[in-house]
């Protein structure tokens, strides 16, 4: 895979990229990249070209298949961001911001789940006075 051809990002983002790689030491050349039709919305074109990119790791075993936008370019960087995701989670999963952002939702919503959950437990809890009638009780 060649970094040195023209993607259609911002510098800021590929200069970023070329760091994080560079800081994995991942090897570029042992990247397999290959072209596939598209499909979904986007319509004839879409279709009918191979803007879809699958890039391939064989160190680690790793797949991914990219196929969000329009453009090639953009679909290639896409594709290498997050194979470089996928190797930071497996290489250094302490550095790696994905796995963050991962622990910081499933804390989140474990928060969430244990406010819905009152000591009287999700099912058949009142709240506002809304209880049975002195009469009932």
């Amino acid at each position: 895979m060649n970094l040195n051809e023209a993607f259609d990002v911002s510098p800021g983002k590929l200069a970023a990229l070329k760091e994080r790689i560079a800081r994995l030491r991942i090897d570029v050349r042992l990247i397999e990249e290959a072209f596939t039709r598209g499909g979904g919305k986007g319509g004839q074109k879409v279709n009918k070209s191979s803007n879809a990119v699958q890039l391939k790791y064989p160190p680690l075993d790793l797949l991914v298949r990219c196929h969000r936008e329009r453009r090639r370019t953009v679909n290639r960087f896409l594709a290498l961001r997050e194979l470089v995701d996928r190797i930071e989670m497996r290489v250094s999963p302490g550095t790696s911001e994905r796995l963050k952002e991962i622990e910081r939702i499933r804390r989140r919503k474990a928060r969430k789940k244990g406010r819905l959950s009152g000591p009287e437990g999700s099912a058949g809890g009142t709240s506002c006075g809304e209880g049975p009638s002195p009469e009932e009780a």
